[in-house]
């Protein structure tokens, strides 16, 4: 597997000519008053020819501000990515925005998406970030993916994010690991 900045130039459709943007949702995260509850929301995630293009135009507009995109590449295809939003935010500019993370259905558990939230982490302290922000989509795996990695709630909402995804969990994690350990 090689990891590398994905360049301009190959953001095209057929990047993803071999990328499963496929989930199987059972169970989600919802915030129900002060509390976080796990529910039955069964549903399958996938990712139509109009998705793809809309990721494709996000994708250029980050790569268009100077930040970044990681891609995971296995013999020469695409199976996961992440991306960076290039401007900081937040009522003090503390946030890098994970803007994107997702790694192809078939490469799952793999390692894939930790070094890739990994090599987000290294650009957002670039930026000289103090956290990066993630709004999280809530399926039950996806949360354990990053409360795993030490994600907690965020203490600021970016409205934006919770105005567009209202069922994301929005979370936050301190650039500085064994801060997110206390």
């Amino acid at each position: 597997m090689v990891v590398r900045r994905i360049l301009p130039g190959e953001l095209k459709s057929d990047l993803f000519s071999s990328f499963i943007r496929h989930q199987i949702v059972t169970d989600c995260w919802r915030r129900e008053g002060q509390n976080w509850v796990i529910r039955r929301d069964a549903f399958i995630d996938d990712w139509s020819d109009d998705d793809y293009a809309a990721l494709l135009d996000e994708l250029r507009d980050v790569m268009a501000s100077g930040r970044t995109v990681i891609g995971a590449f296995v013999r020469g295809t695409l199976r996961g990515f992440a991306a960076i939003d290039g401007c900081l935010r937040g009522s003090s500019a503390q946030y890098a925005d994970l803007a994107e993370l997702h790694v192809s259905e078939d490469m799952r558990r793999q390692g894939i998406g930790r070094l890739l939230f990994r090599e987000a982490v290294s650009a957002a302290a670039r930026m000289g970030a103090e956290k990066l922000y993630i709004s999280a989509h809530s399926a039950a795996e996806t949360q354990a993916f990053y409360r795993g990695l030490g994600c907690l709630d965020a203490r600021e909402i970016l409205q934006l994010h919770a105005d567009k995804e209202p069922y994301d969990c929005q979370l936050e994690y301190l650039l500085d690991h064994d801060s997110n350990r206390s």
